[in-house]
Order: C-alpha cells, then structure tokens, then sequence
C-alpha cells in the first residue's frame, strides 16, 4: 500500500463495499467526506452551545442553601436541567468522535483528493457555524 499522498479515480474507503473506480465516483465521495467534516465542525458547535446553556443553569452561589433546597415556585431545579445538558453533550460527544474517526479513516487512505475534501469540508463548516456560536 502506497504510504504517500497520490492523485488517484480509484479508492477504498471506511468499508470495502465503499469502492471507488470511476471519476464521478471520486467526486461523489469527495462530496460525502467533505459533508462529514462540515458535520463535525458542526456538531463540535452545538458541543460549545450545550456547554454554555449548561454553566448557565448552575446557580451563582454556591452556598449550602442555594445547592440543598432548591426554590418552591422552580418546578424545574437547575440541577435536574444541568444533567439534561449533560447527557446531551455526551451523545455529541459520541457523534462527534465517530465523525472525526471516519474523516480520519477516509483520509487514511491517502488519496489527495479525499484528503482535499477532508479540508474543504472543515474550513467550510468552522466559516459557516461558528457565528452561529454567538447566537446559541
């Protein structure tokens, strides 16, 4: 197996029946790695957007009073939608890793033109979802 970058039509990826012999192939494969990185950057995203709503649900002070005996009139205690952000984030924590393993295997297999997408794809989605960030 040819360790170096190359230009090349032909190309495995991820899984074998994901072969690639043919130039509209190529492209079309190019086209879904590099939809898989703007997901990553995405998804790496709403990672940072789940984080902030979650420091924002804890209380300001940390006293005893404020953390043991939550308000009467709060129906919902901070602490209970603290661990709502929790387990999401881990699950885009979760999504996140296999998308950054699959565009990391993709661009495994050393073919420049998916390595190309691999790029394209995270420049675009950082340039389109980051001020999405400030929004959140």
């Amino acid at each position: 197996m040819q360790m170096t970058f190359y230009f090349s039509d032909t190309a495995v990826l991820l899984f074998d029946f994901w072969s690639v012999h043919t130039p509209a192939g190529m492209a079309l494969s190019v086209l879904v790695i590099l939809l898989l990185s703007v997901l990553y950057e995405a998804v790496k995203m709403g990672k940072a957007v789940l984080l902030r709503r979650a420091l924002l649900t804890l209380p300001r002070s940390l006293s005893r009073e404020s953390l043991v005996e939550p308000e009467e009139t709060d129906t919902n205690p901070p602490e209970g939608r603290w661990f709502q952000y929790h387990v999401a984030q881990t699950l885009f924590h979760v999504v996140q890793v296999v998308l950054g393993y699959m565009v990391m295997l993709a661009v495994m297999s050393y073919n420049a033109w998916i390595f190309l997408g691999a790029i394209v794809g995270s420049t675009l989605g950082y340039f389109v979802v980051y001020p999405l960030l400030g929004r959140g």
